[in-house]
């Protein structure tokens, strides 16, 4: 089994169906390299051909996937998104990392008057987390609740 990175619900992330593409069930549950999993407001059918993009990270934060699973919550859906290369893998790994990085970031200044340097965050937030992000990590079983 391989995990999905929970994107921040507060970040907000485009989802783009990719018209005639779609893969097998059977197909997508033997090639996932693993994923991103995010908030929708719509729900989505498995093996749909998406593309993810993070427009708070620039143009160049687009990520072609699959819809592995998508599940109905309170407020939308969660939809995971199974990638099936690595290069695709890595690029939405650092992505998502510069959204938690942000969010960190946030949440410090909203808890502190002591406004710090992004960098020194950022490195804080590294030691804290980098290996939750690691290509190791997503081989693991994510036993931790990801879907509030």
């Amino acid at each position: 089994m391989v995990r999905f990175l929970p994107h921040p619900d507060d970040v907000p992330v485009t989802l783009t169906l990719l018209e005639h593409s779609c893969i097998s069930l059977h197909q997508l549950d033997r090639i996932s390299l693993g994923g991103v999993s995010c908030h929708s407001p719509r729900g989505w059918r498995k093996g749909s051909a998406l593309q993810m993009s993070i427009p708070s990270l620039g143009e160049a934060a687009r990520y072609p996937g699959y819809v592995a699973w998508c599940l109905k919550r309170k407020h939308g859906y969660r939809v995971g998104i199974a990638f099936v290369d690595e290069q695709t893998l890595f690029g939405a790994r650092m992505g998502e990392q510069v959204c938690q990085i942000e969010r960190y970031q946030r949440t410090r200044e909203r808890q502190s008057e002591d406004r710090q340097n992004i960098e020194v965050i950022a490195q804080e937030w590294v030691r804290q987390h980098a290996a939750d992000f690691s290509q190791a990590s997503l081989e693991r079983p994510y036993v931790r609740a990801l879907l509030d």
